[in-house]
């Protein structure tokens, strides 16, 4: 038979013990905790999230608000940009506005302005590369566009400056061409009188060459009018320019000035004028040696050239006959008398000088008038080489005795201003033996 063993009373305490202690712990596992210190764990597990949540929003605020601070100011960086290439712009149109006519301070205060805001240019640059933006952006782009519209304004008031010059311009051409008219229809009805006292128009009467010099004498006295007034629109000092042409003259009044450019017209027009052609180049019936008969022939086809021509249009003989040698005299004469400086000068191109060297006349007041004087010094050379003997030319040189059998001076008050002998200073327009008739030349005297 066993034995029965006493109960073991510690051993089976520390067991209950050891049991307790495992369901306790299985019950903080578990959650199971006494609810006071439940609600109290939870608040603070919300508050703790509370306070991220705060802390990721006023983070991601602060992301915002610099960007959006980035942004504008990179908008009023951009905006002064703007602004400032439209100051240039206004001062670049402001600076050619100075140039013509020519205003040494104008250009001076626009050129500054240029200069002011490209240096403003170069330093919006180094701003951007270097990420330092405005620290006032709104102040900034109000000031910006404040800048722009007014640019904006003083590039159109300059606009407006320049339509209301080449208004002037327009309307002082059309009063030209108003007088002109006029005085053409009036001269016209003049000749058409001393044609019908003197008889039919023939080939050696002295009348009708004089009457028609006249005339050709007008057409240059407009035509150098009308470039006195471009060069004066255009900015040109008439004075210095009067002065290169005939040096160390005195004038007695300054509106006599315009015979200076008078004489430069009239030495293009009428070089190589004794000459067939106006060049050295004549017809074979011309330098033929055939005789008298052949002589005549020739002053005949001078003459029909010259009854043919004068009926016709200029613009359409021209377009008739580009390569006639009417054509080739206009083309040559006004690439000669019109400098390319002066062209450029005047109208701020040289199309018409490119037009006219390939043929083509333009449509303008200043081509229609230079047209107009080549053909009437055309046809009055045809005119002289109609005459048996021929009509010539002559012109006295600097610093001749005055004479009155060939010469008759343009300005009185040499006569008047000094008690010694005048002499002449330039021949302005030159004058014609016809026969046994002499045409004197007009001369500008200087008293000595």
């Amino acid at each position: 038979m066993e034995t029965v063993k006493p109960l073991d009373v510690a051993s089976g305490k520390g067991k209950l013990r050891r049991a307790f202690v495992k369901v306790i712990n299985m019950k903080k596992l578990t959650g199971v905790v006494p609810e006071e210190e439940k609600v109290e764990r939870v608040k603070k597990s919300q508050e703790k999230v509370l306070v991220k949540n705060a802390a990721n929003l006023s983070e991601s605020f602060d992301k915002l608000e610099e960007e959006y601070e980035k942004r504008l100011s990179m908008e009023a960086l951009l905006a002064k940009l703007f602004a400032t290439v439209s100051s240039i712009k206004a001062g670049y149109a402001q600076l050619q506005y100075a140039q013509s006519p020519y205003d040494p301070a104008g250009i001076q205060k626009s050129d500054n302005l240029v200069v002011s805001e490209m240096k403003t240019l170069s330093e919006l640059k180094q701003s951007f590369l270097k990420n330092q933006f405005d620290p006032n952006p709104d102040r900034t782009l109000v000031l910006a566009e404040i800048q722009e519209l007014r640019s904006v304004l003083k590039t159109y008031e300059i606009m407006g400056k320049k339509l209301e010059c080449q208004l002037k311009l327009k309307d002082s051409e059309i009063i030209f061409l108003q007088e002109k008219l006029e005085e053409s229809v009036n001269q016209n009805k003049m000749m058409q009188k001393r044609l019908n006292q003197s008889g039919p128009l023939d080939h050696n009467n002295p009348t009708h060459f004089v009457t028609y010099l006249h005339h050709t004498v007008k057409s240059i006295r407009g035509f150098v009018r009308l470039m006195i007034e471009q060069m004066k629109f255009a900015g040109w000092d008439i004075d210095m320019a009067a002065e290169s042409i005939q040096r160390e003259v005195f004038y007695y009044r300054q509106d006599q000035k315009c015979f200076a450019f008078e004489h430069f017209v009239c030495k293009i027009m009428f070089e190589s004028f004794h000459l067939p052609f106006f060049t050295s180049e004549s017809s074979s019936s011309s330098s033929s040696s055939s005789g008298h008969k052949k002589s005549r022939e020739t002053k005949e086809m001078f003459f029909e050239r010259f009854t043919e021509l004068r009926s016709m249009k200029t613009k359409e003989c021209l377009a008739s006959r580009p390569k006639s040698r009417f054509s080739r005299f206009c083309r040559a004469k006004y690439l000669q008398l019109v400098h390319p400086k002066m062209e450029q000068a005047c109208f701020g191109h040289v199309h018409q000088r490119n037009q006219v060297s390939a043929g083509e006349f333009p449509e303008t007041s200043f081509c229609d008038a230079f047209l107009e004087m080549a053909k009437r010094v055309w046809l009055l050379h045809c005119l002289a080489f109609s005459f048996d003997p021929e009509a010539s030319i002559f012109q006295v040189s600097e610093g001749c005795r005055f004479s009155e059998v060939y010469m008759k001076s343009v300005a009185e008050e040499a006569f008047y201003s000094s008690e010694s002998e005048p002499r002449v200073a330039f021949t302005v327009v030159p004058g014609f033996r016809i026969g046994k008739t002499l045409v004197q030349c007009e001369v500008y005297l200087n008293a000595v």
